[in-house]
């Protein structure tokens, strides 16, 4: 299962590599394809299944598929000839060598993308809600966090910016539960109770 990156993003691009490694960029590239058609929506609502399917023949089938609005694409792979014994070794000898250095690599990207979305949903909030809904003294802590949190982006440790976005997260809880309360306020303004569908 996939989803989007962005905001209103409407095609994926999905890249079929051939490898036991971690990152792409040590990968051998078999096809691309995209899916377009995806109806906007926040990142990461949208749910992209993607299947693998080898027929008899050695043809690869890749399919993707957005399970709210039932777009889909599919790409055939022709079998990668001129791979021998020795290159499938070689690369699966590779993915053991470097399976540990792999990992952090993959942990440090994977870290520094919930960063990023992480500092975007909490200036965006702060753009909207920040002057309504937090003392100068709260602001001055949630700024601290964020920057904390961009400077250690630049860095090699992710391990210190998962701890850097979990003390994001704690110091934004109470701004996020003022603005749900906003929110449900704002929404039953105005209505009947006997009105309000439960």
């Amino acid at each position: 299962m996939f989803s989007t990156a962005d905001d209103n993003q409407t095609p994926v691009t999905i890249h079929v590599l051939q490898c036991e490694r971690e990152l792409s960029s040590d990968c051998r590239s078999l096809a691309r394809f995209e899916l377009r058609g995806i109806p906007p929506m926040v990142a990461g609502a949208a749910r992209i299944r993607v299947t693998f399917q080898v027929d008899a023949d050695g043809l690869l089938s890749v399919s993707a598929h957005e399970q709210t609005s039932g777009v889909q694409a599919t790409i055939e792979v022709k079998p990668p000839y001129g791979l021998g014994d020795e290159e499938n070794a070689r690369m699966l000898q590779d993915s053991f060598s470097n399976a540990q250095n792999d990992m952090a690599a993959r942990n440090l990207r994977e870290q520094r993308v919930d960063g990023l979305r992480l500092l975007e949903a909490a200036q965006a909030a702060l753009d909207l809600d920040g002057r309504q809904l937090l003392s100068e003294v709260e602001r001055i802590a949630i700024d601290r966090a964020m920057e904390t949190l961009r400077v250690l982006l630049n860095g090699l440790d992710h391990t210190a910016i998962k701890r850097a976005a979990d003390s994001l997260n704690r110091a934004t809880a109470q701004f996020a539960a003022r603005r749900m309360d906003a929110s449900i306020q704002r929404a039953l303004t105005g209505r009947r109770l006997d009105a309000i569908e439960v």
